[in-house]
């Protein structure tokens, strides 16, 4: 069964240094902390210049959505501009990283996996009309990341998304997207061998 999550549903939670917001979309196990999570989607908005938090053992994808453009400082060995011309970077979640926020607060969709449990891999969609979305992975989540309405469908299912909203989907392997114009990440949850021998992930 597939399991929509409505942004409007969603309830953001500030930062203690007050730099900005994150609103958490989906999280295994349920109920885990940013201390014991196997993965964790969010949306984060961030309005000021300042470092990120560290997660040792966690790799991360941010992507940016909205806003102005943002300039990633990671390990103070490179650089990373995320704009709407690349808008997607990965980075270990041990690495120290800064932000340089230029101009207004950006939004950026953000995808985390601790290693010994599970990894991950975010495809970035843009598409007009249609598009098919073929299963790689135990779970899939689908964000809209720009788009005011987007249906997806199986053979079985039929549901429509605005603007963030993610569903997990279904077990079936083939589904339809449908808009006029919208822009996708399809994220690709792989547990490692004892995570799959442990079973469903959102248990």
């Amino acid at each position: 069964m597939t399991t929509l999550i409505q942004y409007a549903s969603l309830h953001p939670t500030p930062w203690k240094n007050g730099a900005g917001f994150t609103t958490e979309i989906l999280a295994s196990p349920p109920g885990a902390t940013l201390d014991d999570f196997d993965f964790r989607i969010s949306l984060a908005t961030i309005a000021q210049s300042g470092p990120f938090s560290t997660f040792p053992g966690v790799d991360r994808t941010l992507s940016l959505v909205d806003g102005g453009n943002v300039v990633l400082d990671v390990g103070n060995e490179r650089k990373v501009a995320l704009s709407d011309r690349e808008p997607v970077v990965a980075f270990p979640g041990e690495v120290p990283v800064s932000v340089t926020v230029d101009g207004s607060p950006t939004v950026d969709f953000n995808v985390m996996t601790r290693r010994v449990r599970c990894s991950h891999q975010v495809e970035r969609r843009v598409f007009r009309d249609y598009s098919e979305l073929e299963r790689r992975s135990a779970l899939t989540v689908l964000f809209v990341a720009e788009g005011d309405l987007l249906t997806v469908h199986s053979e079985r299912e039929r549901m429509s998304m605005v603007r963030y909203d993610a569903v997990v989907l279904d077990r079936e392997q083939n589904w339809v997207l449908e808009a006029p114009q919208a822009t996708v990440y399809i994220v690709d949850i792989i547990p490692e061998a004892e995570a799959e021998e442990d079973g469903d992930m959102l248990q």
